[in-house]
């Protein structure tokens, strides 16, 4: 149950949503009564998984998720071989239109792709009939060769980018446009840029990145196993999570355009994170479908509670606050030396510092015999935070180093 009182809502696009969260085109957004259960629980919006024209041949594979996990049940990357809906354009239309009946105060949203320009048209203007709020465009996922290279992502090309960016665009008439495009590639700017320049509303940044998820040593067939064979996934989850972090950044200080972000959040500090650097919205894909549609509440309690604390009145007025703390790494001050520093009372006395430090850091910390606490050599310290990063108590903290 949400029991906050601060008003969540912001505004993306010229489209109002009651709270940042939304779910992305993915599994969750892929049937009506889904959707409808995604919206009762408190989504402010959803995206639609990816759509097609009705001749556009669909046929999946299954089994089709893998997983990275950091324990025994924690997933910390979800790999996905599944590219588009099994539901061609005359059920998703139909799905946007009573969805916008049912939920009048909530974003429906529509992943589309097309294989040349009258089919991405088409898909727009059916859409748009349908009354839906946004109509996002994948171009993170093969599409086709579209006279690009056959297989490859048509973000994955600068012309090919701005080209369908401004078909589409031209067929829209009410709707903004999203693009959502993919970090593999070498320049994410340069895609951004292109994106702007075929004259979209607003970017969705990013998507998953191409992996292979593992190997069944046994049988020597990678994950996920189809009948003896397996495919690069695309991979998901808080392990992406750092990439789509810079990639936000580089795109909002680059180019300005408006966000919705995607790529690795569970948490509201995940989220908080991705709107520091740049992001309007957030979209939740692997978080749900491991915890479940009410994640929401934690979401929403979590935002109001952190805006409450740090004395901001709405959302919005947390994005991009953290731009300008991103520099060069050239730029970067070398004048003020750090330590590491022992908080005694936190300390498990767990070694994994002293492990650490002696085999991959600078072999700064010796263990007291007598009471096993780690003791820091301010001579051998360069302050690296090694010690920090692996300290599982928040035991060792960075301070000036004094001089003399």
């Amino acid at each position: 149950m949400i029991t906050h009182d601060l008003d969540l809502s912001i505004e993306f696009c010229g489209v109002r949503f009651v709270n940042p969260f939304l779910l992305s085109a993915a599994p969750p957004t892929d049937d009506l009564d889904m959707v409808r259960a995604a919206f009762a629980a408190g989504w402010a919006g959803a995206v639609l998984k990816t759509t097609s024209v009705e001749t556009e041949r669909v046929e999946l594979v299954y089994p089709m998720m893998s997983a990275v996990h950091a324990d025994a049940s924690r997933i910390i990357g979800l790999g996905n071989i599944d590219l588009i809906s099994e539901h061609h354009i005359d059920v998703v239309e139909q799905r946007a239109a009573t969805l916008k009946k049912e939920f009048p105060d909530r974003v429906v949203a529509v992943s589309i792709m097309g294989s040349k320009k009258e089919e991405w048209q088409e898909l727009v203007r059916r859409l748009e009939g349908a009354g839906v709020d946004i109509i996002e465009c994948s171009f993170s996922c093969p599409q086709g060769s579209m006279g690009e290279e056959p297989g490859a992502m048509l973000a994955q090309s600068i012309e090919g980018t701005e080209r369908v960016t401004g078909w589409v665009k031209e067929a829209a008439k009410r709707c903004p446009v999203v693009i959502k495009i993919t970090p593999q590639v070498a320049s994410i700017v340069k895609v951004a840029e292109a994106v702007k320049r075929g004259g979209a509303d607003a970017i969705c940044a990013a998507n998953t990145i191409p992996s292979l998820m593992g190997v069944d040593v046994d049988t020597f067939v990678p994950y996920p196993n189809v009948a003896g064979k397996s495919s690069y996934s695309g991979m998901s989850g808080p392990a992406i999570k750092p990439i789509t972090l810079r990639n936000l950044a580089e795109i909002s200080k680059q180019t300005g355009m408006p966000i919705t972000a995607t790529g690795g959040p569970v948490t509201w500090r995940d989220a908080v994170e991705m709107m520091l650097v740049g992001a309007t919205t957030v979209q939740f894909c692997t978080a749900v479908m491991h915890y479940g549609y009410d994640i929401i509440d934690d979401l929403c309690d979590g935002l109001a509670f952190y805006l409450e604390e740090k004395g901001f009145d709405s959302p919005g007025a947390v994005v991009g606050k953290s731009l300008e703390h991103i520099i060069n790494h050239g730029e970067l001050r070398r004048d003020r030396p750090v330590i590491s520093a022992l908080i005694e009372e936190r300390c498990v006395k767990c070694d994994l510092c002293y492990i650490a430090c002696r085999d991959g850091g600078h072999q700064a910390i010796k263990l007291d015999r007598a009471t096993r606490l780690p003791e820091i050599d301010s001579e051998k310290c360069p302050g690296c935070r090694l010690c920090v990063t692996v300290c599982p108590a928040d035991a060792l903290t960075m301070v000036e180093k004094q001089a003399g």
